[in-house]
């Protein structure tokens, strides 16, 4: 079994090489690709020094599974063609997401969609894997009406540029600025571009690929996006209008059954989620359950995740873990 990590030298590479070399899949081989700026690079991993190969030469070497984190044009380029020499692509760009014919994952609820005629897997967008997840059991039980999402990103999902940006504002230097303003002290309603309906490309895909993973279209989503200034760790306030009434402690402990959910909710010695605390963790915390007493059968709540594990390179080792376990990448000889 031979792996590739595609953007291996990249934000989220670092932290899927981390994720690898504590889950340790079932994979004989690593390759470890990048930019033609970073081949000849040496990378440790697993006490050995790998060298940085370029994407001809990963193509060439033939993998059984690529993973792919280094961007969208990348993938769009790129990912075709791991797939035409016999490799499981797994996507963790937003350019196969919405594709018709592709699948979008999230291995706790949809892995089993997966085929050996999967080529090309799209991993979601971050802020959707944490809430999806959270969301699984009131959508099984009670059914989705309607979501009302707020979040609070952080800038890690900008990436390397982002973080910086803040740190020289915090330390005060002058550098290149991945915001049209200051983010230190300050929070921006805008993640991703602007669209002619004025909600933003990061809004819009909490919208479509909730729908797309959970197979209804007809969940009623709205959504702003904001980044604030934290390193590391996605937060959102999600109001859900469910189709049934419910119990707030049937709730509760649907969430605790939850795989990949921890529940943090006890107001009385102050326990809630925080990114400062879900940072490092690939567990998805939820806290803040509490009814809307606005309108019928409406809770709120509150989901925090780190964006670049779950959100990331978590999910897409998962996604591959489930691919070796499953035999779907194993070649017909």
């Amino acid at each position: 079994m031979k792996l590739a990590v595609v953007g291996a030298t990249g934000m989220v590479g670092n932290v899927m090489l981390q994720v690898l070399a504590e889950r340790k899949l079932a994979v004989d081989e690593y390759l470890f690709v990048a930019s033609e700026r970073s081949v000849g690079k040496e990378i440790q991993f697993n006490n050995k020094s790998y060298k940085v190969i370029g994407l001809d030469d990963a193509v060439n070497d033939q993998p059984d599974i690529a993973i792919l984190s280094a961007g969208g044009n990348t993938s769009r380029e790129w990912a075709p063609k791991f797939a035409a020499v016999g490799a499981i692509v797994i996507d963790n760009s937003s350019a196969w997401r919405m594709d018709k014919t592709k699948k979008l994952i999230v291995p706790e609820i949809n892995a089993e969609e997966l085929t050996g005629e999967d080529k090309i897997i799209a991993n979601p967008n971050c802020s959707t894997i944490q809430m999806v997840l959270a969301l699984l059991p009131l959508h099984v039980h009670y059914g989705i009406k309607r979501l009302v999402i707020s979040t609070y990103q952080s800038v890690s999902g900008t990436g390397v540029k982002a973080i910086e940006q803040m740190n020289n504002e915090r330390t005060g230097k002058s550098g290149e600025m991945a915001y049209p303003y200051p983010i230190d002290m300050n929070c921006l309603p805008h993640g991703g571009d602007f669209q002619e309906d004025g909600y933003t490309t990061e809004e819009q895909k909490l919208v479509d690929e909730t729908r797309k993973i959970f197979g209804e279209e007809d969940i009623a989503i709205t959504a702003t996006v904001v980044r604030v200034p934290v390193s590391g760790g996605h937060s959102e306030a999600i109001n859900v209008e469910l189709k049934k009434a419910f119990n707030l402690d049937e709730v509760t402990q649907l969430l605790s059954k939850t795989s990949g959910v921890k529940v943090q909710d006890n107001p009385d010695v102050n326990l809630y989620p925080m990114p400062l605390y879900a940072k490092g963790k690939d567990d998805v915390f939820v806290g803040r359950i509490r009814r809307d007493f606005s309108q019928p059968n409406t809770l709120n709540m509150w989901v925090v995740s780190d964006n670049l594990r779950k959100g990331a390179a978590t999910n897409a080792v998962q996604i591959a873990a489930y691919v070796i376990g499953k035999g779907l990448a194993l070649r017909v000889v």
